[in-house]
């Protein structure tokens, strides 16, 4: 089953009004049970950088496959309004390429900031990741 939401299914409130807003952004409930069937199925890449996030150095909780308007964000910090994506090489077609711009969008209007590291990046230089996350994280403080 693939889900197909436009922004115009969702309701966003800054202020949480009417079940909406705070750390999920309105997130449908299609995506609640989206984001639990990711969660029992991480990718190799994901599951490597999950366990340095779910117990950073860094002093931030992130969560993992967090529902977010109507997204689901491999590793979400709400603290920092961060982002953390991981991805594999569907993202270097044309068409993926075109949705995670809109994506990156959409989420950028919601005051989120969204970073992207390659499977094979986390995978062969896990120590590189975190140094840039670190840096991000530094900056944003």
């Amino acid at each position: 089953m693939k889900l197909q939401f436009t922004p115009n299914h969702f309701q966003y409130s800054p202020s949480g009004a009417g079940g909406f807003g705070g750390m999920h952004y309105g997130a449908h409930p299609l995506i609640f049970k989206k984001a639990e069937d990711l969660r029992n199925k991480m990718t190799h890449a994901e599951e490597l950088l999950w366990n340095y996030l779910k117990t950073n150095e860094w002093g931030y909780k992130f969560r993992r496959q967090h529902p977010t308007f109507m997204y689901v964000a491999d590793f979400y910090c709400h603290q920092l309004k961060l982002i953390i994506e991981v991805d594999g090489s569907i993202h270097e077609s044309e068409d993926v390429k075109r949705d995670d711009a809109i994506r990156e969008n959409h989420l950028k209007n919601l005051g989120l900031k969204s970073f992207r590291f390659k499977n094979e990046k986390v995978m062969n230089n896990l120590e590189s990741v975190l140094n840039q996350i670190k840096q991000i994280i530094q900056h944003e403080q």
